[in-house]
């Protein structure tokens, strides 16, 4: 029980520095417009919880999220794995993933701009192009770094190609692909924010921005503040899953001692 508290205690006693410091500038500054201070942040925050502002944009988003990580990670995974493992799948593409990943999502806005205009393709389509390289990459990893052993005694098995992928690749790879999902998941959360600042016109990063355009710092700072709580909340759940899908590798904890 002590041992579940003092973590809770580390993670308060953090928000409680933070807080204190950005209270003390803010009154430095005694700047309101721009930098308000923590209480009129909060209250602009339950504001927007209270009337549902928050969960209608959250609802946007999260369909738009969620609909171009499922599309990632059904290209990424089987893309990936054929990379690892078929060599001519990697020559003929690997060059290509490597020139394309370094191109920030940002920059094919005015592209999706002009083939799209203002509609949910712009955003699914930013979040896609952030999240998709990271699981092929982790997945080609994976796919790569299965021991041939296991494959050799697989085959002596009597095991045929598909055998192999489902019972000894995919599984001697999942540690890599959960990785690579995480991380996508990440990364495709921050895109979304930046590619409805710009390019949609509703979710959680067009209100930002609506708000910014109003000239209210406090309620700016509001939207930021659940960005961050809900970023946080994805990185939590997902570390749960990676415990649960790959205990081996994270050390879940079961029973009291750890696998």
């Amino acid at each position: 029980m002590i041992a579940r508290i003092v973590p809770v205690w580390f993670y308060l006693r953090t928000m409680g520095v933070v807080l204190l410091i950005w209270w003390a500038v803010s009154a430095w500054l005694n700047r309101p417009y721009l930098l308000p201070d923590p209480l009129a942040v909060g209250i602009e925050a339950l504001s927007l919880a209270s009337s549902g502002e928050l969960f209608d944009a959250l609802a946007v988003s999260t369909e738009r999220l969620l609909a171009a990580y499922s599309l990632a990670v059904a290209v990424g995974v089987p893309l990936g794995i054929a990379m690892g493992r078929i060599w001519f799948v990697n020559d003929l593409l690997d060059w290509l993933i490597e020139m394309l990943r370094p191109i920030s999502g940002i920059a094919w806005i005015p592209i999706l701009l002009v083939i799209f205009g203002i509609s949910n393709a712009i955003p699914i389509s930013i979040i896609f192009i952030a999240a998709v390289f990271p699981i092929i990459l982790n997945a080609q990893a994976g796919a790569k770094a299965v021991e041939p052993n296991l494959l050799g005694a697989a085959e002596v098995l009597g095991a045929g190609r598909l055998r192999k992928l489902w019972q000894v690749i995919l599984p001697a790879a999942l540690p890599n692909i959960v990785i690579g999902a995480r991380i996508a998941f990440s990364v495709s959360w921050m895109a979304l924010i930046v590619a409805e600042l710009v390019g949609a016109p509703n979710g959680v990063g067009y209100a930002i921005g609506f708000a910014q355009e109003l000239g209210r710092a406090t309620l700016v700072l509001a939207w930021i503040v659940y960005i961050g709580i809900f970023g946080y909340l994805i990185d939590v759940a997902l570390r749960w899953v990676q415990a649960r899908l790959t205990p081996w590798v994270v050390g879940l904890k079961v029973g009291g001692t750890t696998t």
